[in-house]
């Protein structure tokens, strides 16, 4: 079924998508670097002041080393909030926020966001400035529309994107490494309204990149990989000793592996894709929401609605510290204010409309992408009557440890519906910082860096040791 669908897309949009291609003329690319930044933001400021210039890349105060918590090293950890945004006066600043941020802020007693001083210093490394400055003439989508073509590896696709699908290429290989480990990784769910028991869930987890490899020469050439994963779970008891790993694709479905240890067998998972609830999550979380975007690009109309001023989440080193006490960053009906930073900056919207002939619980959503990291921001869901479902939102810093590229892989979803959230992919209460690894590092030729890693084979041996 799904294969007719696509089928039946691709030939409705090949007439007028046959020339589709993002690569722009040698002259647009030579503002890269000059008005723009290397990947295709505007270096200047706005009209009002209130966005400043492009700063460049942030380093850390004198003394720190991965491992020591990173929000007592950022130079600007003592600012203190601009103005709050809550029920009272989020008509005033209407404008500037997403729909799922103002039904937030109209509809859960209590909810606020803190606005600070905007800070651009989300770093820009030589070699992904010179592979992305490549891919602005070189990079292309093919006729059907969605598939990514041709890109190098290790640089952002579509610096100065012409479609929303560009845009959606360019999330997906924003910089941040070549991989992540999580060594006491974290999730939490809310209580159910009306109770006060929260979920919490502790697990392993390596992540690699071979897209994000400016070794090599493309993405297609590598079989057209995003990024595979491991992962296994310590807590809740109830999962303790499940495992999963997964290749996902750029424009194929994933190849995941799930391993049960009352079966003490691995089994594969061929539909946990897109709306599928995630495994062990109460429902509450859907597969393609991790990260904000673990699907191909095929199931949606992506229309470029332009650049706007936003209020996101920008520089929250607090949401990083893994030292911090979960009972108080985490409140029963959303996140301590105090431990969550919001700035305004500008980000590309782009929204997406389900096609014909597919399925999903969220058939529109619209996307907020910093325009300086290509991090998404801000998500909105819409459930089938088009009405504010859920607040999806990630928590993004410079990474020091791979030249301060930011990256905002924590990610915090609202159902503004039922009254509870999920954040996933973070480190608060574990015990140990995440560790983000860039080439030339020595976690960069350890066994989890490699393809091979990645197989059910491997699933299986380390879920029995």
């Amino acid at each position: 079924m799904k294969s007719l669908a696509r089928l039946i897309c691709s030939l409705a949009t090949v007439l007028i998508a046959a020339s589709a291609s993002a690569a722009v003329t040698p002259e647009e690319a030579d503002h890269l670097g000059k008005d723009l930044t290397a990947f295709g933001a505007e270096k200047a400021g706005n009209a009002a002041g209130t966005i400043p210039a492009w700063e460049g890349g942030d380093t850390p105060l004198p003394g720190w080393e991965w491992g020591k918590i990173r929000k007592d090293y950022w130079k600007f950890k003592d600012e203190k909030p601009l103005f709050p945004i809550d029920a009272s006066n989020v008509d005033k600043y209407a404008a500037n926020l997403t729909d799922g941020q103002i039904t937030a802020l109209k509809t859960v007693k209590g909810y606020r966001m803190d606005v600070y001083p905007t800070h651009r210093t989300c770093a820009i490394t030589p070699t992904y400035a010179e592979r992305t400055k490549a891919n602005a003439t070189e990079a292309k989508i093919a006729a059907d529309g969605w598939t990514l073509q041709h890109a190098r590896a290790g640089g952002v696709p579509f610096p100065i994107p012409k479609s929303g699908v560009e845009v959606m290429y360019n999330l997906k290989m924003r910089p941040a490494g070549i991989g992540a480990l999580y060594q006491d990784g974290t999730s939490v769910i809310s209580p159910r309204p009306g109770t006060n028991d929260f979920t919490w869930y502790q697990w392993y987890l390596e992540q690699y990149w071979p897209s994000k490899r400016s070794d090599k020469p493309s993405v297609e050439s590598d079989g057209g990989v995003d990024f595979f994963v491991y992962y296994a779970y310590s807590k809740p008891a109830a999962l303790a000793g499940q495992g999963f790993v997964g290749t996902i694709g750029m424009n194929k479905d994933p190849e995941q592996y799930y391993y049960f240890p009352g079966q003490r067998r691995v089994r594969r998972l061929p539909s946990y894709t897109f709306d599928t609830p995630l495994i062990g999550f109460e429902n509450q979380y859907l597969v393609d929401e991790e990260t904000g975007i673990w699907m191909t690009l095929d199931r949606y109309d992506w229309k470029l609605v332009g650049k706007k001023e936003m209020y996101i989440g920008a520089n929250v080193f607090a949401m990083w510290d893994y030292k911090a006490d979960p009972k108080v960053v985490f409140e029963k009906t959303y996140i301590n204010p105090a431990y969550r930073r919001y700035e305004l900056h500008r980000v590309w919207v782009v929204d997406g409309r389900l096609k014909p002939g597919f399925r999903h619980l969220a058939p529109h959503r619209t996307y907020y992408i910093d325009e300086d990291s290509w991090n998404m921001a801000e998500m909105t869901d819409y459930d089938k009557t088009d009405k504010v479902w859920k607040d999806v939102a990630q928590f993004p810093i410079p990474a020091w440890e791979v030249g301060g590229l930011c990256t905002g892989i924590s990610t915090h979803m609202w159902d503004l519906q039922a009254g509870r959230y999920v954040t996933d992919w973070m480190s608060i209460g574990g015990g140990r910082d995440i560790k983000w690894v860039k080439e030339g590092d020595p976690e960069a030729k350890a066994p989890w860096m490699r393809p091979d890693h990645y197989t059910p084979e491997t699933l299986r041996a380390l879920s029995e040791r």
